[in-house]
């Protein structure tokens, strides 16, 4: 999930002291200042001297055109495109300019995200560029020659959650390279806000992408929620977190917990031993109290991770041949009926229906529409136990989600990629197997390019026939709604 919190202006530039004063120093009780705003992106403008032409998806091959050589042109074109962005890897050890050395990492960014699709763009990223991307990271992460700034930290972060996409997964050797340094930069209590959460990110994704079951103790996942769980406190190390990551850390223990059994986040009492206790309920008290925050990102990925707990706790002794309706889905083993988190959950059920309706002026119309919806699909988990329900389409096929888990497992992926999620989401297996993409071999397969355009674009002649048959139906149902009005409904 993207958290949004509260609109900041840019605060990049560090006060100075007053002369023959210091610098003032922050005490347990307050927050760093943001070195970066809260919205800001790694699409954003690009010095002109690492200016690369990143399109979206019209010269992809997607293997329907009739004309073969004209699709081999296009796969070239695309990789040498890549290649060309991946080259300048080898150049940032030498760039002395940390705004040159950012502006490079946001045309990997989008040239490996756009570009680097199916398993020839992850070949040309493993061979032409990998090894000399890593090293540039990692010397803009531990500062470079001290002048890397907290935007290009912030774009090595980005650049590096991309590339585990691309590389696919049973990838330990990419986790345990990046493992460690990615852990310093969220511990580093004086780095930026922004940059400690793309590196939280970037290390989640990389452990949700490329990690297998056989790293080693505080090497695998169960670290790195153990570490989302103590940036996610009120405090940590001593000092307030800020919001932005309290949320970001929250989004991060979601996606991980997608990955185990339900009865590890959510089995157990703790009034029955013979049981383990599932680490979602020990999080339970931390969520409820997010959920009274002011900071509307904190309190929706509070939220989320709720509906996950409820939804794993409620598939719990769940068997194939068992009924999905909603009575006896209530009445099943995992019910909170009779256990320690009854009334903690009876408290959170009325918090979330209190958000779905939440006005006031203190929100603005924008925020108040987003959380409403977001919360009304939460409520309806927690308290009708109703499942969510997406469908997300792509050349080639769609993606059916039916439960909390993809659901917070799409919007990860769709964050890290941001204008390549369609691109990797057509050729990208990992992806793929993740979601269980329901991939099409009927339909626009086999027709050129101007077939295409003439049957399926919004100005081709069938699509104005649908938006008159559209038209004139909604006509009549306006005409049939207002049939009172009229003597003897000739009008219809």
């Amino acid at each position: 999930m993207v958290s949004h919190g509260r609109q900041k202006k840019d605060t990049s530039t560090r006060r100075k002291p007053k002369k023959g004063g210091k610098e003032d120093t922050n005490s347990d009780d307050t927050i760093h200042d943001m070195d970066l705003p809260e919205d800001f992106s790694i699409a954003g403008a690009s010095s002109s001297t690492y200016s690369l032409d990143a399109n979206d998806l019209d010269d992809l091959d997607d293997g329907t055109t009739d004309d073969a050589d004209a699709s081999e042109v296009r796969a070239e074109a695309r990789q040498a495109k890549l290649l060309d962005a991946l080259s300048l890897a080898s150049t940032l050890s030498s760039e002395k300019r940390t705004a040159k050395r950012e502006a490079a990492y946001k045309v990997i960014f989008k040239c490996v995200t756009q570009y680097a699709d199916g398993s020839a763009g992850r070949e040309i990223l493993e061979t032409n560029g990998w090894v000399s991307l890593c090293e540039a990271c990692m010397s803009s992460l531990r500062g470079g020659s001290g002048n890397a700034s907290p935007a290009e930290q912030y774009a090595a972060c980005r650049v590096i959650e991309a590339c585990s996409v691309v590389l696919g997964e049973d990838r330990d050797d990419v986790v345990e390279m990046w493992n460690e340094p990615l852990k310093k930069v969220v511990n580093a209590t004086g780095r930026a806000t922004q940059v400690r959460v793309a590196a939280l990110r970037c290390l989640s994704m990389i452990h949700f992408i490329c990690g297998t079951d056989c790293l080693e103790d505080q090497e695998d996942c169960s670290a790195v929620m153990d570490l989302c769980e103590k940036v996610g406190a009120e405090k940590f190390r001593g000092e307030k977190v800020h919001p932005l990551l309290r949320a970001a850390a929250l989004d991060c223990w979601a996606l991980l917990a997608t990955t185990f059994h339900d009865a590890r986040i959510a089995a157990g009492d703790a009034n029955d031993d013979t049981i383990a206790l599932g680490r979602g309920l020990t999080l339970l008290p931390l969520l409820a109290s997010c959920l009274e925050s002011t900071d509307v990102g904190l309190r929706s990925s509070a939220g989320e991770c709720v509906a996950y707990i409820h939804e794993c706790r409620l598939k719990l002794g769940l068997g194939e041949n068992e009924a999905e309706n909603v009575t006896e889905r209530r009445f099943r083993k995992g019910s909170w009926d009779g256990s320690e988190w009854e009334v903690l959950m009876d408290e959170v059920k009325q918090r979330v229906a209190e958000l779905s309706v939440e006005s006031g002026h203190h929100m603005s119309k924008k925020t108040k529409k987003e959380q409403r919806a977001a919360f009304r699909d939460i409520m309806s988990t927690i308290v009708d136990d109703e499942s969510p329900e997406e469908e997300v389409n792509f050349r080639g096929g769609k993606l059916s989600l039916t439960s909390w888990k993809e659901i917070i497992q799409l919007q990860f992926v769709r964050h890290c990629l941001q204008s390549g999620f369609q691109v990797q989401l057509m050729t990208n297996e990992t992806l793929h197997d993740v979601f269980g993409a329901i991939l099409s071999s009927a339909g626009s397969q086999g027709k050129s390019q101007l077939e295409k355009r003439l049957l399926m674009s919004k100005q081709s002649e069938a699509s104005k026939a649908a938006d008159r048959a559209m038209t004139k139906q909604r006509r009549t149902r306006n005409n049939v709604k207002n049939h009172f009005l009229t003597a003897d409904g000739e009008d219809i």
